[in-house]
């Protein structure tokens, strides 16, 4: 056991600090070696002072840019009020948030939390309420519909419906209530319906963690359908692919689907402050009653004050828009680079991804690492696959240095 100790400690460069977290941290994540410390727009600034092109968007989290400044203005315009008071009391930024996102997503109610994780087991403990008091599902009889490869969170419940290896070994005993059937298959879907106790289905409209897979055209509208046919919930996990990220607001709206249960986070307040939220219709969400569910912070005026300046940005900027529109430059750009490294490209909107070929002993990690050093910072997800997804506020001339830079690193590679 390492022994308490109070001296200044002086740290220059990204090794010095990498080191500290490694020596006092949790070992739960594996990071590329930079050591970040200021953020604009699409650039971020290691500790040494070098420049780079963000396109992770902290896992979408910055859709509008690091640090926007309407964003921060409206957290340090709250800071300086109250930021804190608990649902144990009314609060007026609570109660305008309200008003705000309900109109802005289209449903009557809104149930605030803090993180993604937080969003998906409110949203799962509401399709079994609703399960129970309006369906009619005996007592704890009530299943869930998740989808292989899913990524919906951490928590013990949440890895209790992974297929993720990592998400799940020695994590067990698991919560039951879960059935999973293969992702982008409406005949499976169709099959598992069939069975009375069904109560929702939970969907990534596009599976981001599992490497970015996109559907095929009309999965979403006809799993939608499929569920309001057998009177089951459709819950949509946005909380990656939502707000304006993959093109349109929702990804769902691609397909013109409304959900009856839709989960929101990540730039839900633009990367500033942790905010996530679940929104219904009045069948739903009035089956919580006072004291079913909560959280200390969920709804706080700091949460509420810049979630709502987060969301005025998305529509202001166009960011949508921009996102359709950059997205196909870069998937034109990659695929216009024909290099026998990539394997294939896909994504929608600004949510991109490379299949790496490995078969040469060059890594998607190394591939990372090399961009990392060209002034690019992306990351691995499921072995050879590279996400793609910078924030929603870079332009063309931008994006063209980045494909550039995404070309020289694999050029400087090959063998």
């Amino acid at each position: 056991m390492r022994t308490a100790h109070s001296e200044t400690i002086t740290l220059k460069s990204n090794q010095e600090f990498i080191h500290l977290e490694e020596e006092y941290s949790a070992h739960n994540y594996h990071p590329l070696p930079v050591v970040l410390e200021r953020g604009e727009g699409i650039y971020v600034w290691d500790v040494e002072g070098k420049r780079y092109h963000d396109f992770l968007s902290a896992y979408s989290a910055v859709n509008q840019g690091h640090c926007h400044p309407r964003i921060v203005g409206a957290m340090m315009d709250q800071a300086q009020r109250i930021t804190l008071t608990s649902r144990a009391f009314h609060n007026r930024e609570f109660a305008e948030f309200s008003q705000y996102i309900t109109s802005y997503f289209g449903f009557d109610r809104v149930l605030p939390m803090n993180t993604g994780a937080e969003g998906v087991e409110t949203a799962l403990k509401l399709c079994r309420k609703w399960a129970y008091q309006v369906k009619g599902i005996p007592a704890d009889q009530a299943k869930i519909l998740v989808c292989g490869e899913n990524f919906h969170g951490r928590t013990i419940s949440i890895v209790s419906a992974s297929t993720d290896p990592d998400s799940r070994n020695n994590f067990g005993p698991f919560t039951p209530g879960f059935h999973v059937i293969p992702y982008n298959d409406l005949a499976a879907l169709e099959e598992a319906l069939k069975d009375p106790h069904v109560a929702g289905m939970l969907v990534e409209p596009i599976q981001g963690e599992a490497g970015v897979n996109v559907p095929d055209e009309g999965f979403l509208s006809g799993a939608a359908a499929l569920c309001k046919s057998h009177n089951v919930l459709f819950i949509a996990d946005e909380i990656q692919t939502g707000i304006a990220r993959t093109g349109k607001l929702l990804a769902i709206d691609h397909e013109n689907v409304k959900a009856d249960i839709l989960i929101l986070g990540k730039a839900l307040s633009g990367g500033a402050y942790p905010v996530s939220a679940v929104l219904a219709n009045d069948e739903i969400m009035l089956c919580i009653k006072p004291g079913e569910h909560g959280s200390t912070f969920g709804g706080n005026p700091m949460a509420c004050h810049i979630a709502k300046a987060a969301l005025e940005v998305v529509k202001d900027e166009a960011l949508a828009e921009n996102a359709e529109k950059l997205g196909k430059i870069l998937r034109e750009g990659l695929r216009n680079l024909n290099h026998p490294k990539i394997k294939l490209v896909r994504g929608k909107g600004l949510l991109n991804a490379i299949v790496i070929d490995e078969s040469d002993g060059v890594t998607a990690w190394e591939i990372c690492v090399r961009m990392m050093e060209n002034g690019l910072l992306a990351k691995p997800t499921h072995g050879n696959i590279i996400r793609f997804a910078p924030p929603l506020v870079i332009n063309e001339e931008q994006m063209k240095t980045c494909i550039g830079i995404i070309r020289d690193s694999l050029i400087s590679l090959q063998k």
